[in-house]
């Protein structure tokens, strides 16, 4: 069956689903945001659409790949985990990640 991801992609999965420290799956809950060269870029896992795209995380694409997540309903899962990545990786820049503004909830015009 043909797929989408990179090899590489597929790997990082792989080896991060088979090591204990750096697991993908907690209880069954799959990690949306793996980190790469100390927050420049990540891995995003879109399970809505079953793809994991490779992006750098000062980007756009990025910011846009999170709304989808909090779009689809993830937003609360997807916000927890960019702050788990803030307070375990202080110095890399997840705490002021733009993408941390694309989960909150917009406000209703009045």
């Amino acid at each position: 069956m043909a797929s989408n991801t990179s090899k590489t992609a597929r790997a990082s999965v792989r080896a991060g689903q088979a090591g204990a420290g750096g697991a993908l799956s907690v209880l069954g809950e799959f990690k949306y945001v793996i980190p790469l060269n100390h927050g420049k870029n990540a891995y995003v896992r879109n399970l809505t659409n079953g793809k994991t795209v490779h992006l750098r995380t000062d980007s756009e694409a990025f910011v846009e790949e999170i709304r989808v997540l909090a779009g689809a309903g993830h937003a609360v899962k997807v916000r927890a985990e960019l702050n788990a990545l803030a307070a375990a990786h202080p110095g890399d820049g997840w705490d002021a990640a733009p993408a941390l503004t694309a989960t909150r909830p917009r406000s209703s015009p009045r």
